[in-house]
């Protein structure tokens, strides 16, 4: 140890080599950064396009508003949620917390998390607080073979592979929006940006020419400001022998810009595995009926493949003892209408399935 030493106080911890720790690594995701990283798009594109914002809140926000809960595997018998489970970070609401989780799986592929307080190892060493960490600001580091995670960084510091300041891993189904439909993106953005363009402009395009002499900067420049102003007053407009006015370019109509903002938005709901219908994306005629289908088609074919992995990861032994799963409970967003539900329990009742006291638990109508 060197005399200098003696002196370092913040120190960074070095980090041990743990196997149990690793974590697979996907060699796509390098090579996609590598080779196709002009095709990818960032969040702020993302939340740019109207309609993409539309399926990121729908999707993201209904997570976070489902309950979680949790039962015994084996006999299927609802227990009380742990804290851990229904608030991880004591300072902020669970719903925020799984919502942006949920974002991060659907737009890049993965989310994470960090342990911010442990049980004791008497208590089993599970994780009783945590929070939700932002992808960009964790790195990582691989083994030789670029088949292993044997290390994360966070904001460029090393972390402990366990225990407090740990990271909690959530792997996503695909390599998110971000990265697979980043080319349909940045054409939705450029889209709109033409038509905040034709917004602030009228279109076609006006040149107005001189055909006498040439005039200086202040007098061109004195010259559109009087037409532009002009223009937001009245459509009519007057010019003098030596000025002509050009039309250059299309209007939105031939341009079919409206079209292609449908079909660009059709295609964002296609490759976030939204149905169109949610993000106004094509025209449909909507009755009670098929809006309880569309809310099953968002469950099976937008949140369970986000879903799936934040129930796995929540329901691993460092989280719920073993036998216990988490899950989230959607039978209240897919419930039917009050006659419906009266006619089910009808038959339930009848059959023997549930009681009345049942029932009125399910209906919240016990005080």
């Amino acid at each position: 140890m060197g005399l200098l030493d003696r002196f370092l106080t913040n120190k960074t911890p070095a980090v041990s080599m743990d196997v149990a720790a690793s974590i697979p690594y996907n060699l796509q995701q390098s090579f996609n950064g590598l080779f196709n990283g002009s095709q990818t798009a960032t969040r702020e594109q993302f939340m740019a396009v109207p309609s993409a914002a539309r399926a990121r809140n729908i999707i993201c926000s209904t997570i976070g508003s489902l309950p979680l809960e949790t039962y015994n595997h084996f006999t299927k018998e609802h227990l009380r949620p742990q804290r851990v489970i229904m608030q991880p970070d004591p300072r902020i609401a669970g719903s925020a917390i799984y919502a942006w989780l949920a974002e991060d799986l659907l737009l890049r592929g993965v989310a994470y998390g960090q342990v911010l307080d442990q049980y004791s190892s008497s208590d089993g060493a599970r994780i009783r607080a945590w929070t939700r960490i932002s992808p960009d600001r964790v790195t990582y580091k691989t083994n030789v073979q670029q088949t292993e995670i044997i290390s994360y960084k966070i904001d460029g510091l090393d972390i402990p592979v366990s225990g407090v300041g740990s990271i909690i891993v959530f792997s996503g189904l695909d390599e998110g929006v971000l990265n697979r439909a980043g080319r349909t993106i940045r054409a939705a953005l450029e889209l709109e940006k033409a038509a905040e363009l034709y917004a602030k402009e009228p279109v076609p395009t006006m040149v107005l020419k001189s055909n006498g002499t040439n005039l200086t900067p202040e007098r061109i420049s004195r010259l559109l400001e009087s037409w532009k102003a002009s223009r937001s007053t009245r459509a009519t407009a007057f010019l003098n022998a030596d000025v002509e006015l050009q039309a250059l370019g299309f209007d939105p109509q031939k341009l079919q810009l409206n079209e292609a903002r449908m079909y660009v938005s059709l295609e964002l709901a296609r490759a976030v595995g939204i149905p169109a219908s949610f993000v106004s994306a094509e025209t449909t005629s909507m009755t009670y009926s098929t809006t309880v289908m569309e809310r099953k088609a968002l469950i099976d074919f937008s949140l369970r493949n986000i879903i799936t992995p934040l129930e796995q990861r929540l329901s691993a032994a460092d989280f719920v003892p073993n036998g216990v799963e988490v899950r989230f409970d959607i039978d209240d967003f897919l419930r039917g209408s009050a006659l419906e539900r009266a006619q089910v329990y009808e038959i339930l009742n009848r059959i023997g399935a549930m009681s009345v006291e049942q029932i009125q638990e399910e209906e919240d109508l016990i005080r």
